[in-house]
């Protein structure tokens, strides 16, 4: 661990963003699959949904959604 953590400090920070965007998209990866796997007739939309609520929380989710539509 102690060792990543050099790696990471010695990178160039686009290296380091470029990382964390990767990282980021995994995660929502994960997200998504866990979300098909839990609601397996959810709609492209519904699952937006539930991501967003997910990522931002559902109080913050409402907003937006409600919002929007």
């Amino acid at each position: 661990e102690q060792l990543q953590l050099e790696i990471i400090r010695r990178m160039p920070a686009c290296k380091t963003f470029a990382l964390v965007d990767d990282l980021k998209l995994t995660v929502k990866a994960f997200a998504i699959s866990g979300i098909k796997q839990r609601q397996p007739d959810a709609t492209p939309e519904q699952i937006r949904r539930l991501l967003a609520d997910l990522m931002l929380g559902r109080e913050l989710a409402r907003k937006v959604y409600d919002h929007a539509g």
